[in-house]
């Protein structure tokens, strides 16, 4: 069995302007989300349900609280998440008896989301869960939550 080695003819200096990945911005803030991600989905594993399925729930619920609809492709653009993804996490959402797809109306390719009752319950019973959650992750962020500390 060949003995795998460490790669040192790579020219760092020349390449990074970063010593290693802690000193990268975008690897801080990766690994960041990482762990920010990985406790609250443990957290919202006794509900059944996932961070990103949390997300959705809960962007279909806040969109919709004015008696609004909304559609999929919306919910998609509001995340900033693929609107497969989003058609695949709605899909298991609805399955789960938790929000409803509906064609809109006014474009027959558009699907309007709405939170069911029980969608809205499991929403009431985990939104407090999850923002107890963010203020305690997010404690060392500045007050005004636009810059954080990993």
């Amino acid at each position: 069995m060949t003995k795998v080695k460490g790669d040192d003819s790579l020219p760092w200096r020349e390449m990074s302007r970063y010593d290693g990945p802690q000193s990268s911005p975008g690897f801080v803030l990766w690994h960041g989300f990482m762990r920010w991600q990985r406790h609250l989905n443990a957290l919202l594993k006794p509900f059944g349900l996932t961070q990103p399925q949390f997300a959705v729930l809960a962007t279909c619920g806040w969109l919709t609280r004015g008696g609004q609809e909304v559609t999929q492709q919306a919910m998609a653009d509001f995340l900033d998440m693929d609107r497969m993804h989003i058609s695949q996490i709605a899909s298991r959402l609805e399955r789960d008896g938790l929000l409803c797809r509906s064609p809109s109306v006014e474009d027959m390719r558009a699907k309007l989301v709405s939170l069911t009752p029980a969608g809205r319950e499991k929403l009431a019973e985990v939104m407090p869960v999850a923002e107890a959650f963010d203020e305690s992750f997010f404690a060392g962020a500045a007050p005004d939550r636009t810059s954080f500390r990993f």
